[in-house]
């Protein structure tokens, strides 16, 4: 039984790991955050969405958002505009700047994940996914213990 919980402590232990080099290492070979990289993309996908239904989709804070979304607004990538009917909404869309980036992240995305996959076989990569899946469920059903 310690041997077993051993092992799955090295596992925990890993994931913390490769949890605090791989965003890092992402936003050094991209020049951009995961985060405002999913922003991008969810933008690439819609003409116009609001700042909440992004915020939500993209799943990142309402601090956060606003921030990403005012230092991606001084760099041209995105526009943002009031609802003219509720001024309490604002609409967000990418600019042509923020289109033709897309290309390039995405091609450097697909590079990244090349890089740090590589030697995985297909069935390996579907096996992890779905190992760290369970993990993800898994998370949901933590919870404290009570203290006697």
């Amino acid at each position: 039984m310690a041997e077993q919980c051993a092992g799955k402590e090295s596992v925990l232990l890993r994931l913390h790991d490769i949890n605090k080099r791989v965003a890092p290492k992402f936003e050094s070979c991209m020049g951009i955050s995961q985060t405002r990289l999913a922003i991008l993309q969810r933008l690439f996908e819609v003409d116009e969405i609001s700042q909440k239904d992004l915020q939500l989709s993209v799943k990142v804070d309402h601090a956060a958002v606003t921030r990403h979304l005012k230092q991606m607004e001084e760099h041209g990538t995105i526009s943002r505009h009031k609802n003219a009917a509720d001024n309490r909404v604002t609409y967000v869309r990418l600019t042509d700047e923020g289109r033709s980036r897309i290309a390039h992240y995405c091609a450097e995305k697909t590079h990244f994940i090349e890089q740090l996959f590589d030697g995985f076989s297909e069935e390996e990569s579907n096996q992890l996914n779905l190992l760290l899946e369970r993990v993800q469920y898994n998370i949901e059903f933590i919870q404290k213990r009570e203290m006697k």
